[in-house]
């Protein structure tokens, strides 16, 4: 079924509902704001792409989403795509790339290919979930100890290397805030967990470092003054070369959106106790992915610590996702400048938690207990997104899985823990 589920929850809206909504959609507005920014950042892109990914993603996963829950905008699990993409073709061929992937992930939600993620291994999830986790921790040093090196290597083992000889550069003020941005994120998670509290850990990090005259940069002083309207709608350079070009991008976008966005759903229903429709979320994430595309934004998926924080706060509908849109919009044309002044160290502080989540440390016990087999599978997916390319690893690693599952056939699909990245 692809019907959007906002079709069904509006049948019989309420008032109450409506305000349940408005609390949950403003409270993981404050939570996507900072992320959205951190991540743009560490993608190699400029924060307000991050912005506009938040807003325009995340109005269609919510318009046309097969989860009522879902919230959608940039992740994690993008952030080394993206930087090899910009990198390697330039933020045009991201544009184009992420468009592809909406048109692919249309096709799927049209032929009804959105159930195809339970016969994906979850050693080959966490594998390369934990490999994006420690190239994400790995891209947030130099800032983290503000170092202020530039032409950092992309590859992982040169990147240390060469973070390694930049240490006599460490900026003590600069640690100083994200540490002190660090204790704030943990302890507000566990003295409030309904709080926003990434906003609040990251604003008083940045306000220290203007209160107290600290050295340490900033968005404004890296990337001057945000600006406070969506940009305009553009089309990207096309060609059939170009095309070509960026195909394995598009398709490797595609999956990982597809995988993020129904594994954050499965999530969402065992919280919630209710049933997605993976064909309608698959569908929509195709839509969010082009129409963030066209507005100049990051690839879209379904994020799923914000999806988290909305079920938390009381969102029962679809409305609160486009009520967190809404607001991060509103933000953007009434507050944009106040972005300059979020320092560098806290947001760097922010995408290290982020990506000690996302590696689930509370599941590394079990991993050791998994057959060889599939240890074997975790293993090499995990090697070869950091030292090699998320591109073979996922191809590799489900190559593997597949051979595996096709040896012992009559083994059913792997059942889903709950995630908390």
């Amino acid at each position: 079924m692809r019907q959007p589920k906002i079709i069904t929850t509006v049948r019989d809206y309420s008032l109450s509902l409506f305000l349940s909504d408005l609390v949950a959609g403003i409270t993981v507005a404050m939570v996507a704001l900072p992320l959205s920014i951190a991540i743009a950042i560490a993608s190699g892109a400029d924060p307000a792409k991050g912005i506009v990914t938040a807003i325009i993603g995340g109005f269609f996963v919510s318009l046309l989403g097969g989860s009522r829950v879902q919230i959608g905008g940039p992740t994690g699990a993008f952030i080394v795509v993206v930087f090899g993409v910009i990198a390697d073709h330039g933020y045009d061929g991201l544009i184009l790339a992420t468009m592809m992937a909406g048109i692919i992930l249309l096709i799927a939600g049209y032929f009804r290919l959105g159930g195809l993620i339970s016969y994906v291994p979850e050693a080959v999830i966490s594998g390369f979930t934990i490999g994006i986790a420690v190239i994400i921790a790995a891209s947030q040093i130099n800032d983290f100890l503000g170092l202020s090196l530039s032409n950092i290597p992309a590859d992982f083992v040169e990147k240390i290397a060469f973070l390694w000889e930049g240490r006599a550069g460490l900026n003590s003020a600069a640690l100083f805030i994200a540490l002190v941005t660090l204790v704030l994120i943990t302890a507000l998670r566990r003295l409030f967990p309904r709080f926003p509290g990434l906003i609040i850990a990251v604003a008083i990090g940045s306000a220290l470092v203007s209160g107290l005259g600290l050295s340490a940069d900033t968005i404004g002083s890296r990337f001057g003054e945000l600006p406070n309207h969506l940009p305009a709608i553009a089309l990207p350079q096309i060609s059939v070369d170009r095309l070509v070009e960026l195909l394995p991008s598009a398709l490797v976008i595609a999956f990982l959106a597809g995988v993020e966005s129904l594994l954050s759903a499965i999530v969402a229903d065992r919280m919630i106790k209710g049933q997605h429709r993976p064909n309608a979320e698959v569908s929509a994430q195709g839509a969010a992915n082009i129409a963030s595309a066209l507005f100049g934004g990051l690839p879209v998926t379904g994020a799923i610590a914000r999806t988290a924080t909305n079920i938390n706060a009381g969102g029962k509908t679809p409305v609160a996702g486009i009520i967190h849109a809404i607001v991060i919009l509103i933000i953007l044309i009434v507050a944009a400048p106040l972005a300059g002044y979020l320092a560098m160290p806290a947001l760097a502080a922010l995408l290290m938690i982020t990506a000690w989540n996302m590696s689930e440390p509370h599941k590394w016990r079990n991993h050791l207990t998994l057959p060889h087999a599939e240890k074997f599978l975790l293993v090499t997916t995990f090697v070869l997104t950091v030292v090699a390319d998320l591109t073979v690893a996922i191809g590799v690693g489900v190559a593997i899985g597949l051979a595996l599952r096709l040896r012992d056939s009559n083994q059913s699909p792997d059942e889903w823990d709950q995630p908390e990245r």
